[in-house]
């Protein structure tokens, strides 16, 4: 008998991976940027401009999540983050 993870593990193999779709994907991404600068007035400046600050506020979202989830639950999938994390309950 087979342990739970030997199954999930003999099962991931079995599955083919979906074939992207490009020109979809391509569609979707021309889609999403018309939206992006309609939405800044149709100014393409604006719309980059409005898209690397969101951009970064995303990434500081991601280094906090980082930083408060465990180590043994990330199981070391991260950088390890310093012990005095003082400021981060501030």
């Amino acid at each position: 008998m087979r342990t739970f993870r030997e199954q999930s593990m003999r099962n991931s193999r079995c599955r083919k991976a979906p074939v992207p779709n490009i020109q979809a994907d391509a569609d979707r991404l021309e889609v999403a940027a018309d939206q992006a600068i309609a939405a800044c007035g149709g100014n393409a400046r604006d719309a980059v401009k409005a898209l690397i600050v969101a951009n970064e506020f995303l990434e500081t979202q991601v280094k906090e999540l980082e930083a408060a989830v465990s180590n043994g639950y990330a199981r070391g999938k991260f950088e390890p983050v310093p012990r005095d994390r003082k400021d981060w309950y501030d």
